[in-house]
């Protein structure tokens, strides 16, 4: 079937743009935006959009949270031809410029979640590691991602409250990825999920300095052998990258809990000069509470619910039934750093389940002492 792509010399694969070059149902494509208050300010953002092309859905969510309370906006609709455009129901994605002004609105009624956004870079895009994970001999998740940190403008309403964004009080990050993870209704459990002990210890941590910013990816098999390693310093005046050699990530958490309250993170530079940074956690949003991630038992991405569908919820953090999923998430954490005497600001993005040996975790239901 053509595509009024076809017209362009964009193809990467002998196909029409009308399709992907893989039949997995799992194929996606989509952004996610964070919204990283400096300071004690009592807010934080995550918006994202996908498309998930084998399942002919796209859908989009904005989550806002204020105090102990998530107010989310999510909605989803069937793909049409027009790839360019990024919208669903309330909710679009605007490239003004590629790489460098990307805007994102959500439009709301008085009381309701609503922003008016636009990101800049404060350093180069970074290419992130190619990132892949196996359940057994499955791949679940092979994407290509890049990642942008910088600096919002605008508007966010939430819960009656209202922010305007500015560079000196606000960070933004954005990540851009596509590939396989999985997404839509899930598949039979079959032999993995019977035979194999659930793992996950991960840490997303792009944290932006005055002069600079730092980029740590980790991934570790429960026995702590690594499987992803990405560590780089981007440099706002636009020179070369510094690679930050093999971090190690030193977490505190909370007594009885696997929830963070800070961590220093161990880096060095290509002449082995120790680089070290501190981490202090701010807030906190779990991203299975609404933003569709990591087993949402409420919505998650690329579930076909019907055209036009769109719905706004508020979740109570402090609410048993809420907080009883947080642990089996993962996280993502306002984060005050310091590196060098240097104060940044970012994301703390953990996410830990099941044995991991080096920090302790015996089981599922391990937890620090």
């Amino acid at each position: 079937m053509a595509h009024p792509l076809d017209e362009y010399p964009i193809h990467q694969v002998p196909l029409s743009m009308s399709y992907v070059g893989t039949t997995d149902k799992d194929f996606y494509d989509r952004n996610i935006f964070h919204v990283i208050p400096h300071g004690q300010v009592d807010m934080q953002l995550i918006a994202g959009f996908g498309t998930y092309p084998n399942l002919g859905v796209r859908d989009a969510y904005c989550c806002v949270r204020v105090g102990d309370r998530q107010h989310v906006v999510r909605a989803s609709d069937a793909m049409d031809t027009d790839l360019m455009r990024m919208q669903v129901g309330p909710i679009r994605i605007e490239v003004i410029e590629p790489l460098q002004r990307v805007r994102v609105v959500c439009e709301g009624g008085p009381g309701e979640v609503s922003c008016d956004i636009e990101w800049t870079p404060a350093v180069p895009i970074h290419d992130e590691a190619h990132h892949v994970m196996r359940q057994g001999t499955r791949a679940i998740l092979d994407a290509s991602r890049f990642l942008g940190i910088g600096r919002w403008t605008g508007v966010v309403r939430a819960g009656g409250q209202e922010w305007h964004l500015d560079h000196q009080n606000f960070t933004g990050t954005r990540d851009r990825s596509w590939g396989i993870r999985p997404v839509g209704e899930s598949q039979p459990p079959g032999r993995w999920a019977a035979e194999l002990e659930p793992k996950l210890h991960w840490f997303w941590i792009p944290l932006r300095f005055p002069e600079f910013s730092t980029v740590v990816i980790l991934q570790e098999e429960p026995s702590g052998l690594r499987t992803l390693n990405d560590a780089v310093r981007l440099w706002s005046d636009g020179r070369p990258a510094d690679q930050m050699g093999w971090p190690q990530v030193d977490v505190r958490y909370r007594s009885g809990t696997r929830t963070p309250m800070g961590a220093t993170i161990h880096l060095a530079d290509r002449a082995r000069n120790p680089i070290t940074i501190d981490v202090e956690v701010l807030g906190s949003m779990p991203l299975n509470v609404g933003c569709g991630y990591g087993g949402d038992p409420d919505w998650g991405h690329g579930q076909w619910r019907g055209r036009d569908w769109c719905e706004r919820v508020e979740y109570d953090l402090t609410d048993p039934a809420v907080a009883g999923r947080v642990p089996f998430s993962v996280v993502d954490h306002v984060a005050r750093a310091t590196c060098n005497g240097e104060v940044g600001y970012g994301i703390f993005e953990h996410g830990t389940v099941g044995r991991h040996d080096p920090t302790g975790f015996t089981d599922l239901f391990s937890v620090a002492p």
